[in-house]
């Protein structure tokens, strides 16, 4: 059955079966390796894309559930050939490790930012809590998306600083 989908600006229209999740469609159909199989029951966050200005769950969202949709996909976040302002917050505040969620992350933090442009730092780790990291790179996290939204944002590890 063909569906339609708007990718990263892009149209697509895909003759996929439609309980197919939306991750697969955009790893296997579309080549977007960006977005990660963490779980595959929507539970860990790395999967995490924007379904038409909304965070979804790529691994437990079928694809008939977007189709005629609007999708962002992390390589869609850039413009211009310019990172997205928290794509280069993460690499001031050198928040991966493995990198492996990093994706969802990114993806998360930017809708935060689309809609609450100034979040204190509360605000910031509840929208953030849907998001695993087995590395445990949280205060990294944080101080990236307050750099961001213009907070104080510097990461210090423990025993360094005030």
């Amino acid at each position: 059955m063909p569906f339609k989908l708007i990718v990263n600006g892009r149209e697509h229209t895909l003759d996929v079966e439609p309980d197919t999740p939306l991750l697969w469609v955009l790893r296997d159909e579309l080549g977007l390796k960006g977005t990660k199989f963490g779980c595959g029951a929507g539970l860990c966050g790395a999967c995490t894309v924007h379904l038409n200005g909304q965070p979804a769950r790529s691994c437990s969202t079928p694809v008939e559930m977007a189709d005629g949709g609007e999708i962002t996909t992390i390589e869609g976040l850039s413009s211009d050939g310019q990172l997205h302002p928290l794509q280069q917050a993460w690499i001031e505040q050198g928040v991966p490790q493995c990198g492996y969620c990093q994706s969802g992350q990114i993806m998360t933090a930017a809708h935060l930012l689309a809609t609450h442009p100034s979040p204190d730092r509360e605000q910031i780790v509840t929208a953030m809590t849907g998001n695993l990291c087995r590395c445990g790179t949280y205060p990294r996290i944080v101080a990236a998306v307050e750099s961001v939204a213009g907070g104080v944002g510097q990461y210090q590890p423990a025993g360094e600083g005030a």
